[in-house]
C-alpha cells in the first residue's frame, strides 16, 4: 500500500523504520519500469519483461544471421525499488492546561519519551516535546536521541492556563520542519495529546478554525498525526476527532492514560509507516 510517506525518497537511514532510497544500497523488494535508463536494472523483471516480445522480434530478425538468442530493447528496462531503514522523529505535543487530569497526561508522555529514547539506543531516532498552555507553547525538548538530555528537560514543565491549542500546533509545525530541513532522512511522527478544545487564538480567527487551519498543515507537508482525545467519554463533544480529520490522523482514546499504553500506540503508528 502506498502513502505519502511512501512517495518519498530518503538517502540515508536508522533502523526502525523502513522507506524507499533511490541509491543502490538497501533490499531489493520490488522492480518498476525504467524504460531507456539501465541504472541498478533489475535483471530478472527486465527478463519478464522483455519475454513475450522475443518471438515477435525473432521474426523481425530473422534475415540477420547475428540475431542474438535473447533481445532486450531499452523499453525493456526494470529499475529495482529498494528499502532501507530510517529514522523516526517523534514530536509529542501536549496539552498542559487546567483540563483533565493534566497531572496524568504529563507522567504518561515522560515515560513515553524516555522509553522511546531508551527503545532507540543504538538507532538515529530523535524524539522531541512541545507543551502549550497559557498563551503560547513552549518547546519543552528539542528533538534529541540522548536520554539524559530528556531526563533533564522533563524535571520541571509548567502547566495551568487556557488552551493555545493552535499555537501548540504552529510550535510542532515549526519544530518538525526545521529537524528536516537539518536531517531529510527522518521520517516525523507528531502525537497530539489534547482535548481538542483550544479558547486562545494567535490571530483574528476563532480559536478553534484557527487551529484546524493550523492542522491542516500537517497533511499538505507529508507530517503523519496521531491525536490521543485526552476528553472524557462523558463529556466528548467530537472536537479531538474533529481535529484529527484535519489532520488526516487517527485519533484514538486509551481506556487508561500511562506511559505503556501511550508507548503502545505510538510503536503501531511507528510501524504503520512500514506499510
Amino acid at each position: 500500500m502506498d502513502t505519502p510517506l511512501d512517495r518519498l525518497t530518503r538517502a540515508s537511514g536508522g533502523r526502525r523504520s523502513q522507506t524507499r532510497t533511490d541509491n543502490k544500497r538497501g533490499r531489493y523488494i520490488q522492480a518498476r519500469p525504467s524504460p531507456g535508463d539501465p541504472r541498478d536494472l533489475a535483471f530478472d523483471a527486465t527478463l519478464r519483461a522483455a519475454a513475450p516480445l522475443q518471438n515477435e522480434r525473432k521474426r523481425k530478425a530473422h534475415h540477420s544471421e547475428d540475431a542474438p538468442a535473447l533481445a532486450l530493447r531499452p523499453q525493456d528496462y526494470q529499475r529495482k525499488v529498494r528499502v532501507r531503514r530510517a529514522a523516526n522523529l517523534v514530536l509529542f505535543v501536549v496539552d498542559a492546561s487546567w483540563s483533565m487530569a493534566v497531572a496524568e497526561r504529563m507522567e504518561a508522555t515522560k515515560g513515553a519519551v524516555v522509553s522511546l529514547l531508551t527503545d532507540a539506543y543504538q538507532r538515529r531516532d530523535r524524539v522531541g516535546l512541545v507543551v502549550f498552555q497559557k498563551n503560547d507553547a513552549r518547546i519543552v525538548l528539542s528533538p534529541t536521541n540522548s536520554i539524559e538530555l530528556a531526563r533533564r528537560a522533563l524535571v520541571n514543565i509548567p502547566v495551568g492556563g487556557k488552551t493555545p491549542l493552535s499555537a501548540g500546533l504552529q510550535t510542532a509545525y515549526e519544530v518538525i520542519t526545521r529537524e528536516l530541513r537539518q536531517h531529510p532522512d527522518l521520517m516525523p511522527l507528531m502525537v497530539l495529546l489534547t482535548d481538542g478544545a483550544g479558547n486562545v487564538s494567535t490571530t483574528n480567527l476563532p480559536p478553534q478554525e484557527e487551529a484546524r487551519r493550523a492542522a491542516r498543515m500537517f497533511p499538505q507537508a507529508h507530517i503523519r498525526s496521531v491525536v490521543i482525545n485526552m476528553e472524557h467519554e462523558a463529556f466528548d463533544q467530537g472536537l479531538a476527532q474533529a481535529l484529527a480529520d484535519h489532520l488526516e490522523s487517527p485519533c484514538y482514546t486509551l481506556a487508561e492514560l500511562k506511559a505503556e499504553a501511550l508507548l503502545r500506540t505510538v510503536r503501531g503508528e511507528l510501524a504503520e509507516q512500514l506499510a
